[in-house]
């Protein structure tokens, strides 16, 4: 592929020349490791029944009351279990909760499973799930202090009216409780769990926490009392009994360690270009679908120059996405215009939304029009964008900052760890980061959650301090009614007004890709890009 050609651009093909040179080096690399001649490259050295899986960063915090990272709701999401599960069309299915009722608007009434028991041999009564919600809701029980507490403003308070009968008392009607108790968002920890459970989780999940450390590797185990069994496994294979999540420093590093096979899974880590490398690899296998997590830029409204919904929308029509989609993801990514997946209920269609399409003379015009003329060398205004140093999030900063600089904005790139990233972004340290929505995004709450007043840090992840006062409005009439009908129509005009206001850019929906060796099978990717493919993957010993 002419990377160069494919984006158009006169003085920008540098950055994206560095892709290419990324992935000669990659594919040299992994010659070499082939013949045996790098000194680096070593053999797997676990048991058999132990699958290594590549991940981009430590998990931030493991206790699913806590963790709103991605590495920290896809790895607690095998540890804990949910009151309810999510299909693949995004409606809850029975989990810990075998059913629930509402006898009004005001109450909900779940009925638990009997026989699931905590990793520790306790018995998961209604009293845990109790506290659970109750941790969440105040802050004088557990001592937490969470942003998916914003998630439960409506609820007043849980009791258990038995053993294994948990009511839930509302201060007024939430018709998204039920997906903010989904599986990868919620889990039910233990009552008397505090602030430091992330350290030593204990769940009733299919896999059990084994050890954690910081930048290195986090260990699970299969949990054989598992109250909704073991998966079956073909003749001569084996059930995965230990994972592995091991961090990466780059995808350079995923890819090689896939290759040489010291390294199992890797899901959604590596560049589209590595992937094409490696499907060629005898020992390994790629399994491709649809997805529904979405990649963001959001702005900090309250910013001097952000403020201004003009600049935001300039920045929207200098970006090309679909040059972004076809160099960076060799076009296995899907354009978004909002943040809900494409044929979900309440998305709005992108008729119905204002459509920024690459136009570099409108974003002239419009920074014009903001009071940014341009000066003598072409410069209109400068922003700095922070990004975490994945590799992908890194290019695409990169070719970014190219396509921005054509329409006079001067873009500089802070990338840092995971961590240090995340922390700034939560404080409202930056003026455009970017990042991926995962799972959350796959309900309309995702819009109270992110944008809504009520939802600033540590409340929420409105972390660009969006408000406005309709979308306030429209989100609790939403949340409120039962009529599916009234529910999209409250949620499309949020979408709408969003479009107008540009709080944040939605880019794309990138297909699942999971890289693995062919020593592991029964791999089912999920929308959402969960690890839940875990539960039923198994293990050839004999194609070690």
């Amino acid at each position: 592929m002419d990377l160069r050609a494919a984006v158009g651009w006169r003085d920008g093909g540098a950055i994206l020349i560095r892709s290419e040179i990324l992935t000669r080096r990659f594919l040299w690399v992994v010659v070499v490791c082939g013949l045996g001649l790098a000194a680096g490259c070593r053999g797997r050295t676990d048991d058999p029944a132990t699958v290594v899986m590549v991940i981009e960063s430590s998990p931030n915090n493991l206790d699913l009351r806590q963790g709103t990272d991605a590495q920290s709701e896809r790895v607690g999401g095998l540890i804990f279990d949910a009151l309810v599960k999510k299909d693949e069309h995004y409606e809850m299915q029975p989990w810990l909760a075998t059913s629930w009722e509402q006898p009004d608007a005001l109450t909900w009434v779940f009925h638990l499973r009997d026989g699931v028991r905590f990793h520790d041999g306790r018995p998961l009564e209604a009293e845990d799930v109790v506290y659970t919600i109750e941790s969440l809701i105040d802050s004088s029980v557990g001592g937490l202090v969470s942003a998916k507490s914003g998630s439960f403003a409506s609820v007043a308070r849980a009791e258990a009216r038995d053993r294994l009968t948990v009511v839930m008392h509302l201060k007024r009607p939430d018709a998204g409780l039920l997906f903010n108790l989904s599986d990868g968002l919620f889990g039910v920890v233990p009552r008397g769990s505090g602030r430091e459970f992330g350290l030593h989780p204990v769940g009733s999940g299919p896999f059990r926490f084994v050890s954690a450390v910081q930048d290195k590797d986090v260990v699970v185990e299969r949990n054989h009392a598992y109250w909704a069994g073991t998966p079956e496994v073909p003749a001569g294979a084996r059930r995965i009994e230990r994972v592995r999540f091991e961090v990466a420093p780059d995808a350079i590093t995923s890819a090689l360690e896939l290759q040489k096979g010291s390294a199992d899974v890797a899901s959604n880590v590596v560049t589209m270009d590595m992937v094409h490398a490696l499907e060629r690899a005898p020992n390994l296998k790629v399994e491709s679908g649809p997805g529904s997590p979405v990649d963001y830029v959001t702005f900090n409204v309250t910013d001097p120059i952000l403020r201004d919904r003009r600049v935001r929308q300039a920045i929207a029509c200098a970006i090309d996405r679909e040059a972004i989609v076809n160099a960076l993801w060799r076009g296995q990514a899907r354009l978004a215009s909002t943040l809900l997946p494409a044929g979900h209920w309440a998305a709005a269609a992108d008729g119905q939304l204002a459509q920024y399409p690459h136009d570099v003379a409108r974003a002239q015009r419009l920074l014009e029009e903001a009071g940014f003329p341009a000066s003598k060398d072409g410069v209109r205004l400068r922003l700095t964008m922070k990004t975490s140093t994945v590799e992908t999030t890194r290019l695409m900063a990169a070719v970014l900052q190219q396509q921005l600089r054509e329409a006079g904005i001067r873009l500089e790139i802070r990338s840092a760890e995971f961590g240090t990233f995340y922390a700034d972004v939560t404080k409202g340290a930056f003026q455009m980061y970017a990042l991926r929505w995962i799972g959350s995004n796959e309900d309309p709450d995702i819009f109270r959650y992110a944008y809504g007043s009520g939802s600033f840090p540590p409340k929420g992840g409105n972390r660009g301090r969006y408000s406005n006062a309709r979308v306030d409005a429209l989100l609790a009439e939403a949340s409120a009614s039962s009529d599916r009908g009234v529910r999209t129509r409250d949620y499309v005009e949020v979408q709408q007004i969003l479009a107008e206001e540009l709080p944040g850019i939605p880019l794309w929906f990138q297909n699942n890709e999971v890289v693995h060796t062919r020593r592991v099978g029964g791999i089912r990717p999920s929308g959402a890009g969960s690890f839940d493919f875990l539960r039923s993957a198994w293990v050839m010993p004999e194609q070690r």
